[in-house]
């Protein structure tokens, strides 16, 4: 009875120490996105009725 409880604690910390390591991975993976990065801020219309305004 004992070797059934203690396989399943180690089953148990197997599958935290995993769901940790996928939430670390996921946290020093992620990269930082560039705001305004290739001209998508602040972009003037050059042709048309609205040519000069900014979106």
């Amino acid at each position: 009875m004992t070797g059934r409880i203690n396989k399943q604690i180690l089953e148990h910390q197997k599958e935290i120490q995993k769901k940790n390591k996928q939430i670390s991975l996921i946290k020093n993976l992620k990269k930082e996105v560039n705001i305004g990065a290739n001209g998508t801020q602040n972009y003037i219309i050059k042709k048309g009725i609205n040519k000069g305004k900014m979106l």
